[in-house]
């Protein structure tokens, strides 16, 4: 069984393996994700022990990377009202055992991905599924430093915030839908700028005005490239089985002081692997991000090949009218270099209006 063939994405968070932490302990965590499609539904959740991305300049971690064995020695997961606003002492709604081929526990080999048992929970929308893991491993383990949804570890009874914990790569339902979107990209796609836990980020924003029938899941990471995306690995992967993909790239590739051409074909490596895939891309411009003169030049030649070129390939939507300021300062940033809520409000306003796929929309 192909489990994306069966399972769609039914959370806006995003949830994907930024880079690894050491562990040689037993722990207890908590991370909260909140629902997109209520009512009851099975779910099963996916879980990786690939790195995506390429965690800052790459000294820590890297695109691909694998980390060691671990394990899951119970898994949870906790209906929480909707309401709850302290997560260290939520309101539990419902609470499920969750197996891996009718068993408890499960062992994650090196390069390995396990998926839980199909299970029917009950979650209205906006609901929060909390996956309470009680694991255990020893050396490096998957998780997401710069998280942008509440998570927990439970220390001398208390729960403590603490980024330190395997994600649910995607919270997945049994759904039909008439479009699976993936919205692929680094922190602007992730959410960064917005507040954590808001879920008021563009692409959350798009799903929420866009059709329901369809579904929506956010592949962004933090200091991702299209250098580590072109790679063709578990992050792209992941993307090839959409129907639909957006995609925003290129930032920290320019920040990073990778050359133009670099980037450029990366960002057309991409594309072309994607619709081989039969996959539709909708390609955005390189944002703004208040580059100095030098990544300013490189940004410009990249946002002419795609305009130029590219745009002959995907549709391009264009993000420097909404987010960048007035000419001739285009580089820098209207709503910060990570856009804020407004920013995000704005970009989502203007991609529904110009209907890129508007056979999608109410």
């Amino acid at each position: 069984m192909n489990y994306f063939d069966t399972y769609v994405s039914n959370s806006l968070a995003p949830s994907s393996n930024q880079s690894y932490f050491l562990s040689d302990e037993k722990c207890v965590s908590r991370s909260f994700y909140k629902v997109y499609n209520g009512g009851k539904n099975e779910y099963s959740f996916v879980f990786s022990n690939v790195i995506y991305s390429t965690f800052a300049d790459g000294s820590y971690s890297q695109a691909n990377l694998k980390c060691d064995k671990w394990e899951i020695l119970s898994l949870k997961a906790l209906v929480i009202d909707s309401k709850t606003r302290d997560f260290s002492t939520p309101k539990i709604v419902r609470e499920y055992q969750l197996t891996f081929d009718g068993k408890i526990s499960k062992e994650m080999e090196i390069e390995g991905e396990i998926y839980t048992d199909g299970i029917v929970i009950n979650a209205e929308k906006d609901d929060y599924i909390c996956l309470e893991m009680e694991f255990v491993g020893s050396g490096k383990m998957p998780y997401f430093e710069e998280l942008w949804i509440p998570a927990y570890r439970l220390v001398d009874d208390k729960w403590i915030e603490n980024k330190q914990t395997p994600l649910a790569n995607m919270v997945g339902i049994k759904r039909v839908v008439n479009n699976k979107i993936g919205f692929l990209g680094d922190s602007i796609t992730e959410g960064i700028g917005s507040e954590i836990n808001s879920y008021k980020w563009w692409n959350a924003i798009i799903a929420e005005i866009s059709d329901d029938n369809n579904s929506y899941w956010n592949l962004g990471i933090g200091f991702g490239r299209a250098d580590d995306i072109a790679t063709d690995g578990i992050w792209l992967d992941r993307a090839k089985n959409m129907d639909i993909v957006t995609l925003c790239i290129g930032v920290n590739d320019i920040c990073q002081g990778f050359k133009a051409d670099k980037i450029k074909d990366s960002i057309e490596k991409i594309v072309n692997i994607l619709t081989k895939n039969n996959v539709k891309v909708i390609l955005f411009t390189v944002p703004p991000f208040d580059y100095d003169e030098e990544k300013r030049k490189r940004w410009n030649e990249v946002n002419n090949f795609i305009n130029n070129k590219l745009s002959k390939k995907v549709e391009v939507f264009d993000t420097v009218s909404i987010w960048g300021q007035d000419a001739p300062n285009e580089h820098l940033a209207r709503y910060g270099g990570h856009p804020n809520e407004e920013g995000s409000l704005e970009l989502a306003k203007t991609f529904i209006e110009k209907k890129y796929f508007k056979s999608i929309y109410n």
